[in-house]
């Protein structure tokens, strides 16, 4: 096999093993990039998201009055968009879940507001304990969006 025909075949290999890498590497690397949720009063929102849960608000694109993000994480965000009529109900299952430092800190806060909460079973005003330990806790935000809190540190 002559020189000219060795190279050619090597640069379709190299081009057919470099696409195959592409798109093997695109179509399983989905990962979370924000959530939104849609609500009735923006600014009752913001005051629960950033007063009792504590999220830091990052830059929306919108400046309407009607949009706010927040950091949940490196590279993820939540979107909170005003508009909807009513408040809804949301099954307890469907949640997010967020970490604090100290479960026994965020409940202080949630007494000294009146914000009421839940174990898993449904018990009012208590946590829970998983079996590895972690306390979690469960609440609903201003429009009935469920909220797992806990200390997991990972």
């Amino acid at each position: 096999m002559n020189h000219f025909l060795r190279y050619r075949l090597l640069v379709i290999l190299l081009l057919a093993l470099s696409l195959q890498g592409y798109t093997q590497s695109n179509t399983s690397s989905a990962h979370i990039n924000h959530v939104a949720i849609f609500v009735k009063n923006l600014t009752v929102t913001k005051a629960f998201y950033e007063n009792i849960v504590g999220l830091d608000t990052i830059p929306e694109p919108f400046h309407d009055g009607k949009h706010a993000w927040y950091n949940l994480g490196p590279g993820v965000s939540m979107h909170v968009i005003e508009g909807a009529s009513k408040k809804k109900e949301y099954y307890k299952n469907q949640h997010t879940c967020l970490s604090v430092t100290s479960v026994d800190d965020f409940v202080d806060l949630l007494k000294k507001n009146k914000i009421t909460f839940e174990d898993v079973k449904g018990n009012k005003n208590v946590y829970s304990n998983r079996v590895d330990g972690v306390k979690q806790l469960w609440l609903q935000d201003p429009d009935g969006y469920w909220l797992e809190i806990n200390d997991a540190r990972d």
